[in-house]
């Protein structure tokens, strides 16, 4: 076991590689663990912070024009055509036809105004309503420590970078890229396209990590969302029941019209990838696609978007009621922004997570409220699964 630096230690070291360097793929683990039952739950947690309202565009709301003249326009409407998918989001929407993808428009962390990558995503991944720095712990990991029977036949993570969401007192192993030259040729592959998905981070990962890659390494064909999910469902179709993996580059403060569709397009092959390896086991397979905090709701100068509040969390699976919106949805007129210049969240996105695992597992409400999200309120079951 290799001694893993926080994120910023990490940074410190690599140098300074700008805001984007906590969505790197450097920074990207997949983590997994088992637990009992046949239900599968996945948690992707979207680095770099979604900018929701280009993902899932409000094209029915008055006021979504005038706040992003340059961004956001078209794509593919949904149900009334209220909202639309983002053009490099098209290939899900025969799973939202099917009921099998469901969105949270305008959802967040109890996470305010301070609109750090880290700490936001710390925050996620504690699952704490305010110092997540208190809080040693991540949320998936005790949520495990409520289930019987629970072994460490797997729990992963790649990268020496932490996968805080999994972390606790409940069994999980946790792989470094530090063992390079003992990987098998899967292990190798799926390094290879993490760190071959962004020049900026290829040199400073190969010095960083010491990792022994080819500093010319390239991607050989699909997405790396592509090979990570193949590996995963892999690992589901075994014994593992529960997951978690990172997918980067939502950090889009500049000519985010280009620079967000790779990552959009990784995210949809994710997916669609998972889907299609899952087979009949999707059916019984929950996956929460959740970010630190939302994107500004007006465009800035430079045809992107800065750290916002409100923003939408995805939800799919074949175990999921879909083909719908969920938690409402709070305008873009000023009066109804946050702060007058973000989307208003409209309820915790834990309450999403909790209501997921309550319902899976069958946990008791209050030992979700007390024990694996302290300080939630969970507010009524949005009766998210079939």
């Amino acid at each position: 076991m290799h001694h893993m630096p926080t994120r910023r230690a990490f940074l410190a070291r690599a140098g300074a590689l700008g805001c984007s360097a906590a969505a790197s793929p450097v920074l990207t683990p997949i983590a997994m663990a088992n637990a009992p039952g046949e239900n599968r739950l996945v948690v992707i947690i979207l680095r770099g912070a979604l900018d929701g309202l280009d993902a899932l565009r409000p094209i029915g709301d008055p006021a979504f024009k005038a706040l992003r003249p340059k961004l956001s326009d078209g794509g593919t409407p949904l149900g009334d055509g209220f909202f639309a998918l983002h053009p490099d989001l098209a290939g899900l929407a025969p799973l939202w036809d099917s009921g099998e993808l469901a969105f949270v428009p305008a959802t967040s962390t109890p996470y305010r105004d301070k609109r750090s990558h880290f700490d936001g995503q710390d925050l996620l991944e504690a699952g704490s309503a305010d110092d997540a720095g208190s809080v040693r712990d991540g949320w998936l990991n005790r949520m495990l420590t409520l289930l019987p029977g629970v072994s460490a036949r797997t729990a992963f993570a790649l990268g020496r970078t932490r996968m805080r969401i999994l972390e606790g007192p409940a069994p999980m192993t946790h792989w470094s890229p530090g063992t390079t030259l003992e990987l098998g040729p899967q292990a190798q592959l799926l390094l290879e396209y993490l760190y071959g998905q962004d020049p900026l981070f290829a040199e400073a990962g190969h010095t960083a990590l010491e990792m022994g890659l080819a500093e010319d390494v390239a991607p050989q064909g699909g997405r790396a969302g592509e090979v990570l999910a193949r590996y995963l469902a892999q690992q589901l179709r075994d014994e593992t029941r529960i997951a978690s993996l990172s997918l980067s580059g939502f950090d889009t403060h500049q000519w985010q019209k280009n620079r967000l569709r790779p990552a959009l397009r990784n995210l949809q092959a994710t997916l669609l990838t998972l889907r299609a390896e899952l087979g009949p086991i999707w059916a019984r397979t929950t996956v929460l696609a959740i970010t630190e905090f939302g994107r500004t709701a007006r465009e800035n100068g430079t045809g992107g978007t800065d750290h916002g509040t409100g923003g939408a969390a995805i939800l799919a699976g074949g175990a999921l009621k879909g083909g719908r919106m969920l938690g409402g949805w709070p305008g873009l007129a000023e009066s109804a922004l946050y702060a007058g210049r973000d989307l208003m969240p409209l309820r915790d996105v834990r309450a999403y997570a909790a209501w997921a695992m309550r319902d899976m597992y069958g946990l008791r409400a209050s030992d979700l409220a007390r024990t694996v999200f302290p300080g939630l309120e969970m507010g009524d079951n949005p009766g998210l699964l079939l």
